[in-house]
């Protein structure tokens, strides 16, 4: 499943600094690899502030790593530049939270939906009625939608119409960002499912945001842990409920309500606050909230270890 052929983005030790003010400096990503397949789904979980996000403005050309590398089919993207920099942007789209934030409100879904085409001249003026149609039908949106505004649509049509807007170019990876995360749950669950048939139908690859874990393990191939700016766990989608490791992955599976769930157990949560990203603790991020801190975790920083085929933990448990 994760052969080297189907690979399409590698992160490799991708850290991302912040200068607050002259004495603060907030690492929002700190020594990140990640990969991205061909068809296949990279969720990304974790708390507010995590990185999460950060690290995906960078995937997608947004922001610059301060050290680190991200390569494209094998290219390093940070070393392109002008024009070769620009068609490469075709390859990757992201879908953003807030649909309304993203969108020209003085322009018409028709408009908005097929503004990347006319950025590459791939259409002109005459072609976009058509065009528009072709693209709201992929989405599953009626085609008379093409003349109306953002402000005319529910919540769960703007955010079809920011799939289609992302499609538009036919690119190799999408990048959606909590893009679920300010609708009901019945719309959030035929926004899944559009994306899990649209990629079957496209092959492409998709990274996707979320604090859900409940959410992001029922269809993503591959699901990265992060905390603090680390990550902390990489497994397999439909192995987190089962088989995941590290304590702060299985407190976010602990904190999962489910009408399927063991209402005899015992819910255990965990202890204190999430520390500043200011402040980080010394050595292992999560020490301060977990019940198995020992003398090294004080000392020394865990790195990922393979503990298992395509599982991957950050833990002096494991050592």
């Amino acid at each position: 499943m994760y052969e080297q052929e189907n690979l399409i983005i590698e992160a490799k030790h991708v850290t991302k600094k912040f200068q607050l003010s002259r004495r603060d400096i907030l690492t929002a990503c700190d020594d990140i690899s990640l990969k991205f397949f061909k068809n296949q789904t990279l969720g990304i979980v974790g708390e507010s502030g995590c990185g999460k996000s950060t690290f995906m403005r960078m995937a997608v050309g947004l922001e610059k790593p301060d050290s680190g590398e991200i390569f494209f089919h094998g290219k390093n993207m940070l070393e392109l530049k002008g024009e070769e920099l620009r068609l490469n942007r075709r390859n990757i789209q992201m879908i953003f939270q807030d649909p309304s934030e993203a969108f020209n409100p003085r322009m018409k879904v028709k408009e908005i939906i097929c503004e990347p085409l006319f950025n590459f001249r791939l259409i002109n003026r005459k072609q976009m009625d058509l065009k528009a149609r072709d693209l709201l039908e992929m989405v599953d949106l009626p085609a008379d939608l093409a003349d109306r505004y953002p402000h005319d649509m529910s919540g769960g049509q703007r955010q079809r119409v920011g799939i289609a807007r992302a499609l538009a170019l036919e690119p190799e990876v999408i990048i959606c960002d909590e893009i679920t995360s300010a609708l009901d749950v019945s719309v959030q669950k035929t926004i899944v499912e559009l994306l899990i048939n649209l990629q079957n139908k496209k092959q492409v690859s998709i990274g996707f945001i979320s604090h859900d874990l409940a959410l992001v393990q029922q269809f993503a191939h591959q699901v990265a842990v992060m905390y603090l700016g680390n990550i902390v766990e990489i497994i397999n989608g439909n192995e987190v409920s089962v088989n995941a490791r590290h304590p702060y992955t299985q407190a976010l599976l602990g904190s999962i309500f489910d009408v399927h769930m063991d209402f005899s157990k015992e819910i255990v949560s965990i202890e204190s606050e999430v520390p500043s990203s200011l402040n980080v603790p010394k050595g292992c991020p999560f020490r301060n909230r977990c019940n198995n801190s020992r003398k090294i975790c004080e000392a020394e920083k865990p790195k990922l270890k393979e503990i298992e085929p395509n599982h991957l933990v950050a833990c002096h448990q494991y050592d």
